[in-house]
């Protein structure tokens, strides 16, 4: 009786833990979510220099008298932004940017504190498998490099040109958009059993991989889009001022600096994988419909094909309007959503 009733329960405890860390790492993708719409805002808002120092530990309390309100203000007076484009800002005025960033910085600090916490308390407890502990340390460290890297982009702004450089914004976002990812895999592969998956499914999950890459170079050229404030040229759509490429889209030299300094390029750039990830999610939508695919990955081409749709009238709506924070705002959340529906689908055709 014990050798038939043992091994059941070790599966029913085995499932039960899955679950358990399953949602544990759901709820540290809501907070990176969180993070990057935080983030977007603060770009936006033109917040991101407002805190002129990287204290880890000291810099999560806010000034809590006037003294130290004064005290934060005057070291941002330092700063050349302040010089240059706030030289009448006042202290009410320096508030509204700081708590934006400084919301954005303390979300950092909770997910670092949401996600090792739990690991630490799950492996001890022995809930997680053996063969996972590598990919989730793993991906608390790439959470420290990320940290580093909104420190180091913002030290990119400290200088006598005021401009954050929209190469380290780029990878800032990208580390954000990679340990969204892995957390999601991870959740996934726990919640969801594989189905079995014949053959010739083998180039609907190629065509699925290639989107799904396509999505995340998107997110990329959408950072340089935002780091060079490209999205506040051209505000006409579909054509850039009445031309496919305004004429001084390869005006730099070397050539290769129009892909990240050139203000029309960096925007055709955007717009020409907005126009691929279109052509490609429909085609992928077909193909799936004709295709012998389970439910599950029926009902996630489903949602990435409405979410893309979502994503690109939110990105035409911000350019028109000449990018008004709300717009803006929900524009990178969205590309977080077809992000998301995107490994979702991805997901639902391993076998």
């Amino acid at each position: 009786m014990q050798s038939v009733v043992a091994p059941a329960s070790t599966e029913k405890s085995s499932r039960s833990s899955d679950r358990a860390v399953a949602a544990w790492l759901l709820v540290c993708c809501a907070l990176v979510f969180a993070m990057v719409v935080v983030g977007g805002i603060t770009r936006l808002t033109h917040s991101g220099l407002s805190i002129v120092e990287w204290q880890p530990v000291a810099g999560a309390l806010p000034p809590l008298d006037d003294a130290q309100w004064e005290e934060v203000f005057g070291k941002y007076r330092q700063t050349p932004e302040f010089r240059q484009v706030n030289p009448d800002m006042g202290l009410p005025e320096f508030k509204r940017i700081f708590w934006w960033e400084y919301f954005h910085r303390l979300l950092g600090r909770l997910i670092g504190a949401a996600f090792l916490l739990p690991l630490v308390w799950f492996a001890l407890r022995g809930r997680i498998a053996r063969p996972l502990m590598p990919k989730l340390a793993g991906i608390f460290v790439l959470g420290g490099l990320q940290g580093a890297m909104g420190w180091y982009m913002v030290e990119s702004g400290l200088v006598a040109d005021p401009r954050v450089s929209q190469l380290r914004l780029a990878a800032h976002l990208g580390f954000a958009f990679l340990i969204y990812g892995a957390m999601l895999w991870i959740a996934l592969d726990l919640l969801l059993h594989r189905a079995e998956t014949p053959a010739m499914r083998g180039s609907l999950r190629a065509h699925a991989g290639v989107f799904a890459a396509l999505v995340f170079a998107m997110v990329l050229s959408g950072a340089l889009v935002a780091g060079t404030h490209a999205g506040l040229e051209y505000n006409t759509f579909p054509l850039m001022n009445g031309g496919v490429l305004p004429p001084d889209g390869l005006g730099m030299d070397p050539w290769y600096r129009n892909l990240y300094d050139n203000l029309a390029t960096v925007q055709f750039d955007h717009r020409l994988i907005a126009w691929l990830l279109a052509f490609l999610v429909a085609w992928l939508w077909l193909r799936m419909r004709r295709s012998d695919a389970s439910g599950r990955a029926r009902l996630a081409a489903h949602l990435l094909l409405a979410a893309v749709a979502l994503q690109i009238t939110l990105g035409i709506s911000t350019l028109l309007l000449f990018v008004p924070v709300p717009l803006a705002a929900a524009h990178q959340a969205g590309a977080v959503l077809v992000f998301t529906a995107a490994l979702f689908l991805l997901h639902s055709l391993r076998g």
